[in-house]
């Protein structure tokens, strides 16, 4: 449902809510970790970025939903996709990808679950792009492909658009409706771990502007951060994939927690 262009769900049959780190398209693998490994139910499962869409036809993640459709409902659990860099943006509009028990959500979406208020915003830079947008293009050349035959879902390896956008305006409109207790993003402020990724001086070699867009990209986390706080807003809770690690820390009273790929955390 849409409030003023906030994009908000709620979810009041759910009794626990859990994140986790990046999936890389393991679809089929995270429902089985959540029904079936850990057997929990009526549970929404948020996935902090890189998700996986984009890499495959449309048709590829429909195909999963219905291989995974029942085991869900059994269930009663529900999965909320959060916008990574390895993500086709145009997944994550609240309608592309909107099936009764998977959802890939817009960036500043709000989820109303178990009395708690979660922001989600996604987004974050690849630093392999060069070699991604390299790759595509070769791979291009040989299949014959041409730029006329894409559209906004056909399959890539890297999207331009996958920075986070920091939008004073949509705070804005959040703050008159909703009170955040957390925030779920695919990277994190600067001052939560990791402070680089690997390879990162590696890759900036051949893309010159690599290094200052990713302080770009942590400095947009502290803007909403910053927006949040001054908008008070109760946030104890900040949960983020992206770096594949495992780290939490306490800082200025909230608790920010960095998750491995397909690492479970529960929230609430």
């Amino acid at each position: 449902m849409n409030h003023n262009g906030i994009f908000s769900i709620s979810f009041p049959e759910a009794k626990t809510i859990i994140v986790s780190g990046d999936i890389h398209g393991d679809f089929n693998q995270l429902v089985f970790k959540l029904c079936i490994q850990y057997q929990l139910t009526d549970t929404l499962l948020i996935v902090a970025g890189d998700c996986g869409f984009g890499f495959e036809k449309k048709e590829y993640y429909e195909q999963m939903v219905r291989r995974n459709a029942k085991r869900m409902s059994q269930a009663n659990n529900w999965i909320v996709f959060v916008r990574g860099n390895h993500d086709n943006p145009a997944y994550f509009d609240g309608a592309m990808f909107n099936v009764k028990r998977f959802i890939a959500v817009p960036d500043y979406s709000i989820l109303q679950v178990c009395n708690h208020t979660i922001l989600c915003v996604g987004g974050a830079i690849s630093i392999d792009r060069i070699y991604r947008i390299n790759e595509w293009n070769k791979r291009k050349y040989r299949l014959h492909l041409n730029d006329s035959q894409e559209n906004d879902i056909s399959r890539n390896l890297y999207w331009k658009n996958e920075a986070p956008v920091y939008d004073a305006d949509k705070l804005n409109t959040i703050r008159a409706n909703f009170l955040i207790d957390t925030v779920v993003t695919h990277t994190a402020p600067s001052h939560c771990e990791l402070f680089s990724k690997s390879d990162l001086y590696q890759w900036a070699k051949n893309d010159s502007s690599l290094i200052e867009d990713i302080q770009f990209e942590r400095k947009t986390m502290d803007m909403l951060l910053h927006h949040l706080k001054t908008d008070n807003h109760p946030i104890n809770h900040w949960y983020y994939g992206h770096f594949h690690q495992s780290w939490h820390s306490c800082i200025d009273g909230i608790l920010y927690q960095m998750l491995y790929i397909m690492e479970f955390s529960r929230i609430y």
